[in-house]
């Protein structure tokens, strides 16, 4: 994937991924996607990236982490803004040991037509090369991702019917793929430290705190997505797919009730053709989209997420 150079501003903290993290962050996820490993990425054909790459979900993970700073030295009001909204593109990939910063513009605040808060902020990742991620963390009380605000109706499923499924199974007339993980507190610690971040922002057990952020449960996605492939028969070394652009809706209310143990129903549906449309990083291409829903084991709506993915080829025959 090639990139638009830009200049990096000045003063910002230089940031650098270890190989150790990506593991550590694919095992925390259960990502097994051959990108990420330290061998088999020489097995993808094609392969333009002479490495493993970091997780997208990694570097969303450190992105949430670099918000939620910003805000707490701010003073910004976000009472009564129950909804995150995330949204990301990908420009281009990350290597280890390729150093990167990342710029998180000041806290934008404002008011609904009902007058409740509104918080936003910028997200910007550069390495030297370019552009790697941008988008924004948008705060308020309603969701921005369609598949967030249509919830489990357009699934044509009930709620029992989803929270009694077996783990790997295809329900409903739409063929939604059932995944079932597990809240634990270890995985979302590691992941947090393999993206960089302070775990003791979130966790602390001699001051009783525990607060999963969101991209730890989101990020099960990926191995959701992975699965569903694999149950297919999709073959990850011959023509393998891509990131391209995330777009999330996560309930704060039920993200900050998350406790170990908890169970997440992970829904994904079957991928729809996109047309193609011209990116960050140059010409347009041929995309595919997946709705995916988490739902916990009470029936409630953690998320909603758009993935876009495209072909690695169409992306190396620019």
């Amino acid at each position: 994937m090639s990139a638009v150079t830009v200049p990096l501003p000045a003063g910002e903290t230089w940031r650098t991924f270890q190989q150790i993290h990506v593991d550590v962050a694919r095992n925390a996820s259960d990502d097994f996607n051959p990108f990420h490993d330290s061998t088999r990425w020489q097995r993808i054909r094609g392969n333009p990236f002479g490495g493993p790459i970091v997780l997208g979900f990694q570097l969303e993970c450190l992105a949430e982490y670099l918000v939620t700073l910003e805000r707490s030295g701010s003073d910004a009001d976000g009472s009564g803004a129950v909804l995150r909204n995330y949204q990301f593109t990908f420009a281009d990939v990350l290597r280890p040991g390729e150093p990167f910063q990342v710029q998180v513009r000041p806290t934008r605040q404002g008011r609904d037509e009902a007058g409740h808060p509104l918080l936003s902020n910028r997200v910007i990742m550069r390495k030297a090369g370019g552009m790697v991620l941008m988008g924004s963390v948008r705060d308020g009380r309603e969701a921005s991702c369609p598949v967030f605000r249509e919830g489990l109706a357009q699934t044509g499923l009930g709620v029992t019917e989803v929270t009694a499924a077996g783990d790997r199974m295809t329900l409903g007339s739409d063929g939604w793929f059932h995944k079932r993980k597990y809240m634990m507190n270890g995985n979302a610690k590691n992941l947090i430290s393999a993206s960089l971040a302070d775990q003791a922002w979130y966790f602390d057990e001699i001051e009783h705190r525990i607060n999963f952020p969101d991209m730890v449960p989101v990020s099960m996605l990926s191995c959701a997505l992975l699965e569903r492939a694999d149950a297919q028969g999709f073959d990850f070394y011959a023509d393998p797919l891509v990131y391209t652009a995330h777009h999330i809706s996560v309930d704060q209310r039920v993200a900050r009730s998350l406790r170990s143990n908890d169970c997440l129903h992970i829904l994904v549906d079957e991928a729809s053709l996109l047309a193609p449309e011209r990116g960050l990083a140059g010409a347009a291409i041929d995309r595919q989209r997946h709705r995916c829903l988490g739902i916990m084991g009470d029936g409630r709506l953690l998320f909603g997420a758009e993935v876009i993915l495209a072909p690695l080829h169409a992306l190396t025959a620019r």
